[in-house]
C-alpha cells in the first residue's frame, strides 16, 4: 500500500474513523461512509478496509503498531460482513469483545 499521503481523502478518513471505534462498539459500513462524507459509498469502505488489512497487516499506513479494528465494522442488517481472515475469525474477535453472534448475525448491535 502506498504511503498515507498517496491515498484519497476518503480512504484516509475511513481509516481514521475505523481506528477510533472503541472496543465493544460497532459501526456499520454505511455509517463509516456517512462520517467520511460519502453516505452511499459503503461498499468502498469495505474495499478500503480489505485492501488495508491485506497490504499493511492490519496496521494504520505510515504509523506502525496501531491496529485498525476493521472487525468492528458490520453490515446494517446485523450480519457481520466480510473479513480478510474469514468470517469465523471476525466472529471470534467480535465474541471476544462481548458481542453475541449466531449464524453470522449479531444478536444485538452495540453501535458507536
Amino acid at each position: 500500500m502506498p504511503p498515507l499521503k498517496a491515498h484519497s481523502k476518503f480512504s484516509i478518513d475511513v481509516i481514521n474513523i475505523v481506528a477510533q471505534i472503541p472496543k465493544g462498539k460497532l459501526m456499520t459500513y454505511s455509517k463509516v461512509a456517512e462520517k467520511a462524507g460519502s453516505p452511499r459509498a459503503y461498499r468502498a469502505v469495505g474495499s478500503i478496509l480489505n485492501r488495508n488489512f491485506r497490504n499493511q497487516g492490519n496496521q494504520l499506513p505510515g504509523i506502525s503498531g496501531i491496529p485498525i479494528p476493521c472487525h468492528r465494522v458490520v453490515r446494517a442488517d446485523g450480519h457481520i460482513g466480510d473479513y480478510a481472515k474469514g468470517p469465523k475469525e471476525k466472529e471470534k474477535l467480535l465474541e471476544i469483545e462481548g458481542h453475541v453472534v449466531e449464524n453470522g448475525k449479531l444478536k444485538l448491535m452495540n453501535l458507536a
